[in-house]
């Protein structure tokens, strides 16, 4: 394929071709695309806000594997496995709360200290001695970048979040992402479809002008997409001279007070940075806000986010904030349903694959990062009884050679 790239980073010439349909249907592709895709690779669990004070802890779990971000008694944030090294209990089985000064085991009251380390067993006489540390919780790989806690459950191909979102740190940095507060704590909704549908209608804004009627009227056609290049991208909008066709705009656009703090191109733009592969963090003049999907099996797909505001915020601000809400609220709900269309589509025998447009090259780009972790994608049609995990090793050792 020609290599050229136009100003937008599009290549002149390219496969309009998505991902094969078997893939959105495969089990066994599940399983690939969980150790492969998933948890090697960053996840955004929570904002530091949400442990705002010694021994605040919030819990995050993923395909098996629990999470616990906790802070410490020197206001430093941690990252452990949810894991009691006893018996293998949840320390804590809420998404969020507060200890005292240290975690207390719900199966047999092993303590452990807000650093990780053991505390003591129960009942110590009955165990040899034990090592604080080598008892003590097992950490967790984490970066807070801008604020957000990211997590990695394996040891994965992606450099630091820093590294990955660097290009955009200048204009992201007006924003002030780490002063901001939780607005209601975390949403989640599942989704009867798999989760590359859900990325699939995401990564493009192609549909925006027939899909989302609210979206239309605030920003329309300035909405532009830059295609995921190492495993990041951007989209970007600015609202339209004359929106205010529905309510829920109209009232945005008149009570929205102008944010002084932000650069003047700033006061009326909404942008979203995507990471791969699941995670979108998105900036409004009165929020960021992120947005991210699992896979609970191979058609079921949990979508989950939160929502950070100023620490202070003016009356003007929050009822902004709140019709932005709306306005995404509804978005939301017309993208589930774009996907459930989609998604099924690909269990029907005429069912003959994507064909993309310019301005779904998006849609192409993150097809591509899955194809170089999976080679196995570029196969249009499996033999009945294939050994996938057989094929792609072969496939990515074969890769390696070339």
């Amino acid at each position: 394929m020609d290599a050229i790239v136009n100003r937008t980073g599009i290549p002149t010439e390219w496969d309009r071709r998505g991902l094969p349909g078997w893939s959105y249907h495969s089990k066994d592709l599940l399983e690939l695309e969980k150790e492969h895709v998933f948890l090697n690779h960053w996840q955004l669990a929570c904002h530091v806000s949400d442990v705002p004070e010694a021994g605040s802890y919030f819990s995050f779990d993923m395909m098996g594997e629990r999470a616990l971000i906790l802070r410490d008694q020197n206001g430093d944030v941690r990252a452990f496995h949810n894991i009691c090294r006893h018996r293998g209990s949840r320390l804590v089985a809420e998404e969020s709360g507060k200890c005292r000064n240290a975690l207390v085991c719900p199966f047999h009251g092993w303590v452990y200290n807000l650093d990780g380390t053991l505390r003591g067993a129960a009942r110590p006489e009955s165990f040899p001695p034990l090592d604080k540390v080598q008892f003590g919780l097992q950490p967790l790989e984490y970066e807070i970048w801008n604020g957000f806690v990211f997590l990695r459950f394996r040891q994965g191909p992606q450099p630091s979040v820093a590294t990955l979102m660097q290009r955009y740190e200048a204009e992201l940095a007006p924003y002030q992402f780490e002063d901001r507060v939780p607005t209601s704590g975390m949403w989640t909704q599942e989704s009867p479809v798999n989760w590359k549908s859900v990325r699939d209608v995401d990564n493009e804004g192609y549909h925006v002008a027939m899909a989302h009627p609210a979206l239309q009227d605030l920003y329309g056609s300035t909405y532009y997409d830059l295609p995921m290049v190492d495993g990041a991208n951007s989209s970007h909008a600015t609202y339209n001279p004359h929106a205010g066709r529905r309510w829920s705009v109209r009232h945005y656009m008149k009570i929205s007070p102008t944010p002084e703090h932000l650069p003047e191109d700033l006061h009326r733009s909404w942008s979203y940075y995507g990471l791969f592969p699941n995670t979108v963090i998105a900036v409004t003049p009165q929020t960021v806000l992120f947005y991210q999907e699992f896979p609970l099996d191979v058609n079921r797909t949990l979508l989950r986010g939160g929502t950070y505001r100023y620490r202070e915020e003016s009356r003007a601000q929050k009822l902004a904030r709140y019709l932005a809400f709306r306005i995404d609220r509804d978005t939301g709900n017309e993208d589930v349903q774009l996907t459930i269309w989609s998604n099924e589509a690909m269990l029907s025998k005429n069912f003959q694959g994507f064909y993309l447009s310019d301005l779904e090259y998006g849609v192409r780009a993150h097809h591509d990062h899955l194809r170089a972790r999976l080679p196995v994608l570029d196969v249009e049609d499996l033999s009945e009884g294939t050994d996938l995990a057989a094929l792609n090793a072969r496939m990515l050792a074969e890769r390696q050679t070339v």
